[in-house]
């Protein structure tokens, strides 16, 4: 038994290495050499035909705006503060329960600030401050180089810009909320028709503003929201369309989007209030599998003790 076993060893370290044959794993080192050389080849080729189809296909795609842009989603609609599903609830006499809300918008709007020497940025011009006409459906086109964007002012927020009241409302028990419509390169909203927006729209209705309305969610909140103030540029709750279309982040690096800004001056304290904020426009549809295209919704949750 122990001579079959040292002749089974003999045998496992001959096949590692043939000294007779000059073999390891059974190969000699010309086999080696062959087959190692088959395999650069062979993966060398594959590597080439896939940097050179990455390239052929980079080719084709430009750096400026998406190539196919042709199942692109209505734009979706954004609060802020966002929050974890979407409920803010805090105590007015409680600043710690709130506070998390007011950094964040605070944070936000920061960008939407402007100084003197911002003011003499060429990225950034004065556009009218009553909403306008969109800029045109414009080719997107690099060698007429970077497009300056208008700006928007922070102060247009009025009541829930924060320059006045740092806790946005919240300290009042009056929260403010900013909405902004997410950005699709080369989109231009188009007003909506006058039969299918709220009778509350109507009565501000502006053919140059794509409208926000927000309203209670089920038919049982109706008379827990009260009054709704909304903020924006010349008053008008809704997006200037003269901010569109949206060109990139190379050719406006810069860009604001336009914002609203929504106050709930007088929401039902002890209760959870279920409010739906829409955006309006012909060419803006909502979708039941997507609750934040072209609208969302929000739960407040106001404490009195």
């Amino acid at each position: 038994m122990a001579r079959g076993k040292k002749e089974g060893d003999g045998n496992w370290k001959k096949f590692i290495w043939n000294s007779e044959k000059k073999e390891f794993l059974g190969r000699t080192g010309g086999s080696w050499f062959k087959i190692l050389l088959f395999y650069v080849i062979f993966y060398g080729c594959l590597a080439g035909i896939f940097i050179g189809t990455i390239q052929v296909m980079l080719l084709t795609i430009s750096e400026f705006e998406p190539k196919y842009q042709d199942r692109v989603a209505p734009p979706g609609l954004t609060a802020i503060p966002q929050v974890f599903k979407m409920e803010i609830s805090f105590n007015p006499s409680d600043k710690n329960t709130y506070e998390k809300y007011t950094k964040l918008m605070d944070t936000f709007l920061k960008a939407y600030e402007f100084n003197q020497e911002q003011d003499a940025d060429f990225e950034l011009e004065s556009c009218a401050t009553e909403p306008s006409t969109h800029k045109g459906e414009a080719p997107i086109d690099p060698s007429l180089g970077k497009k300056p964007s208008c700006r928007f002012l922070r102060s247009w927020l009025d009541n829930c810009s924060g320059i006045n009241d740092p806790s946005f409302g919240y300290k009042d028990g009056k929260p403010c909320v900013l909405i902004k419509l997410n950005r699709i390169m080369g989109f231009i909203p188009k007003p909506p028709l006058n039969d299918s927006i709220p009778p509350e729209v109507k009565a501000r209705f502006n053919p140059y503003i794509i409208p926000v309305h927000c309203a209670a969610k089920k038919e049982e909140d109706i008379d827990k929201i009260g009054t709704v103030e909304y903020y924006g540029m010349g008053g008008y709750g809704g997006f200037p369309l003269q901010y569109y279309p949206y060109y990139g982040k190379l050719l406006q690096p810069k860009y604001q989007q336009p914002l609203v800004a929504v106050q709930f001056t007088n929401l039902t304290s002890d209760t959870e209030v279920r409010v739906e904020c829409k955006v309006y426009g012909q060419n803006i549809h909502y979708s039941d599998k997507d609750r934040f295209q072209g609208r969302f919704d929000l739960k407040f949750d106001i404490k009195s003790s």
